[in-house]
Parts: C-alpha cells; sequence; structure tokens
C-alpha cells in the first residue's frame, strides 16, 4: 500500500479487492427473499445459530477492510484510527442492511437483535486487530 498522497488522501490498493467482494456478498445475501432462505431446525434456532452467522459475516467484512491499514506503514495511531472507522462503518451498514430488508426485500424483516450481532462482529475484529496488529 502506498498509503496516503502528500495531498492526504488514501490511494487505491488491491488489497481492499476482497473486502469490496465481502461486501457485495454480504450485500446479495441480505437481498434473498424470505422464502428463498433455508428453514433452520429446531436445535439451530436454540443456538440462535442466525445471530452467529451475523456476527461472522460482519467480523470479516471489518476485518477485510482492516487489514489494509494495519499492514500499511501508517503510525500504530493513524492505523488505530483507521480501525474505529472501519468498525464504526460496519455497525453503520449492518443497521443499513436490516432497514433495506425491512423495507425493500419481500418476506425479510428489521430485527434489532440482528444488527447487534452484526456490531458484535465489528467489535470481534476491532479487537483482534487491536491484539493481534496494535499491541
Amino acid at each position: 500500500m502506498k498509503d496516503i498522497h502528500p495531498n492526504g488522501k488514501l490511494l487505491w490498493d488491491k488489497r481492499f479487492i476482497p473486502g469490496i467482494a465481502w461486501f457485495f456478498l454480504v450485500l446479495v445475501l441480505i437481498c434473498l427473499p424470505g422464502k428463498e432462505l433455508p428453514d433452520v431446525n429446531d436445535w439451530l434456532s436454540k443456538i440462535y445459530f442466525d445471530k452467529w452467522v451475523h456476527t461472522g459475516l460482519f467480523a470479516v467484512l471489518a476485518f477485510l477492510f482492516m487489514r489494509p491499514f494495519l499492514r500499511s506503514t501508517l503510525s500504530p495511531g493513524e492505523k488505530w484510527n483507521w480501525v474505529i472507522k472501519i468498525a464504526l462503518a460496519t455497525c453503520a451498514w449492518g443497521i443499513t442492511t436490516e432497514l433495506i430488508q425491512k423495507y425493500f426485500i419481500v418476506g425479510r424483516s428489521f430485527d434489532l437483535f440482528d444488527w447487534a450481532a452484526d456490531s458484535l462482529g465489528a467489535l470481534l475484529a476491532l479487537l483482534y486487530s487491536k491484539i493481534r496488529f496494535l499491541k
């Protein structure tokens, strides 16, 4: 990553491609109509399987966007600043996906607990990044 251009703007880098691809995968999954989703049997619903899926999807999403910054030559403070921004943006994307489902996707609805799981995923990516990369 060439990091920051002299005018202060972040330069494009191919290391963002996995994050962008994952973003669109999540978008496709949240746009599936309710009838296209598999039925969850009793034991999966008892362990809140769908919440674990949300947490995992959004943890990976956040981390894939954090990783290029974590591996850059930015100072630790600048890296931490970007990691926090990405975690917050991931939380915002989580609530946005719930609103998209409520208003635009047939058979889907808004679920505050799904957003909580999405935000937990962002938080886990943030904590992992802090522990693993920003010692």
